[in-house]
């Protein structure tokens, strides 16, 4: 029997005017970013919090607590590349990765392929095997009123059984 595990993710963090706006490792043009302890890269956290959950493994917070100074400003593919690395640890592998980024603004479209290049590179599995898309809140509710970002991600990993 094949072993196959699910995760999901979400993460959110308010816009701050002075900070760049990083998605899934990518820094994109814009007079605002996201708040947060580290980079408040969403999505990457998001695919991180996934990943730990298909584990049990708890959530990034868990692993990177925003009251460790070392994690102040950090690039949050450090964090990803972290999870990757127990999925590996475990004997798993990443089959697939689908990921939604809900921002107001800016229009993401452009820099859908590099966030994906970027997060395949980092999971370490091929391109097509990465998802990535990009919802507005239709004006509601506070992402609409464009006061946060949010992203959310599913995954599944399998491993294959044991032989002998």
């Amino acid at each position: 029997m094949i072993d196959i595990r699910t995760g999901l993710g979400w993460d959110n963090h308010r816009i701050a005017v002075g900070r760049p706006l990083v998605l899934g490792g990518i820094v994109i043009p814009c007079e605002f970013g996201l708040d947060g302890h580290s980079d408040a890269d969403v999505l990457a956290h998001a695919v991180t919090d996934a990943l730990l959950g298909a584990l049990a493994e708890g959530d990034i917070g868990m692993h990177f607590p925003d009251t460790d100074p070392r994690w102040k400003g950090g690039d949050s593919m450090v964090f990803l590349r972290h999870a990757v690395s127990l999925v590996r640890e475990r004997g798993y592998q990443i089959s697939n990765v689908d990921s939604t980024v809900i921002l107001q603004r800016p229009k993401l479209k452009d820099y859908r392929q590099a966030i994906r290049e970027s997060l395949a590179g980092a999971l370490g599995i091929e391109l097509d095997r990465v998802s990535v898309k990009f919802k507005t809140a239709e004006q509601v509710g506070p992402v609409g009123e464009g006061k946060s970002g949010e992203a959310q991600a599913a995954v599944l990993l399998m491993r294959a059984p044991q032989q002998g």
